[in-house]
């Protein structure tokens, strides 16, 4: 199978498997494992932040931060196609008892103008704004990209008016791949970052948090209250460990991938790519001119080996990453061909 449903589908590399089975551990809740350790001391240089903590998943990670920037009742700003808003079970509002404020964005990217119609102080009737959430790489819109100076502009304002900035920052190491440009300078206007091992970087298991010491701290106590103590955590973080160095460099060919892959469905009768050239390895693509609703071109694909998921009902995502080479993409736009056919 041709598996382009996600990044995270992918299987630990050789050099991964080792560094798990030869980890040294001990019992990360008493802050005793030594990989987690050094997992979360390269996580904060890497990303030029005070300290970094190791929690299971990315949605763990958002919820944490929005926990420990916002106070209860609180509105959070994020874009509405955001991950924050649309895939994580409402955790802004059951953990953190923030409201999200959603903006309507064509491309993902919340820039100032975007976002300050939508800030609120606190009257009678409006709940405050308590913090403004990014998302680089946006995954709905299409993996596309925050120009570094609208970061910077955007986390400038913010912080000019007392608000804090959480950046998640999921697939970040493609964003500074497309950018040219560091982690660390993408995530240093930000005040908390999130960014997950286990997409574009291949790592089985987790995801970093990273900010201010203090900020950090607090969240950590938050992991405990949802269930991510996970003790003998080494042998997750050792993977964790070699995603960070050895998979960056590869990024960039996802990306030529990806670029292969929306050309292909461009030029197939009845097929929109948007947008037309991915930034990343997103590739979203609407057949509602071929009269084929996507579930159903998803089944087809599955039949002949291609699995790529539905998103809408004229609306599929392809994602391309290490597992997936050249030829796969080939093959893949040959099977997309073949089950359109007639349609």
């Amino acid at each position: 199978m041709i598996d382009l449903r996600s990044d995270t589908v992918t299987k630990p590399t050789p050099e991964m498997r080792r560094a798990m089975a030869e980890a040294e551990v001990g019992d990360d809740v008493y802050g005793e494992d030594p990989t987690v350790n050094r997992l979360e001391e390269r996580a904060a240089e890497i990303t030029g932040k005070e300290a970094a903590l190791f929690v299971p998943s990315g949605t763990m990670g958002n919820t944490i931060a929005i926990k420990c920037l916002t106070r209860h009742g609180q509105e959070v700003i994020c874009d509405s196609r955001g991950h924050l808003l649309n895939y994580e079970l409402s955790m802004t509002a059951w953990f953190a008892g923030c409201l999200i404020r959603p903006v309507d964005t064509p491309d993902g990217i919340l820039t100032w103008e975007r976002i300050a119609p939508a800030i609120r102080p606190l009257g009678p009737h409006a709940a405050d704004t308590g913090c403004i959430e990014l998302e680089n790489t946006h995954n709905m819109a299409g993996g596309t990209v925050y120009p570094p100076e609208v970061l910077r502009d955007v986390c400038a304002r913010a912080h000019a008016l007392g608000l804090r900035v959480h950046l998640d920052g999921a697939r970040i190491f493609n964003a500074a791949t497309a950018c040219g440009t560091s982690v660390r300078e993408l995530c240093e206007p930000a005040d908390t970052v999130m960014f997950c091992l286990s997409k574009a970087l291949g790592a089985p298991v987790g995801s970093m948090l990273a900010g201010p010491r203090d900020l950090i701290a607090q969240g950590r106590l938050y992991r405990k209250r949802l269930g991510g103590g996970m003790r003998q955590a080494g042998v997750l973080a050792a993977a964790g460990l070699v995603a960070l160095e050895q998979t960056p460099p590869k990024l960039a060919e996802d990306h030529a991938n990806a670029r292969l892959l929306a050309e292909g469905l461009a030029n197939l009768r009845g097929v929109r790519v948007d947008p037309a050239v991915p930034p990343t390895n997103i590739v979203i693509f609407d057949i509602s001119g071929t009269g084929l609703p996507a579930a159903e071109l998803s089944s087809r694909l599955k039949a002949r080996g291609v699995l790529i998921n539905p998103i809408g009902p004229s609306v599929l995502r392809a994602v391309t990453h290490y597992d997936v080479r050249r030829a796969d993409c080939v093959r893949a736009l040959e099977a997309v061909a073949a089950a359109l056919a007639g349609h």
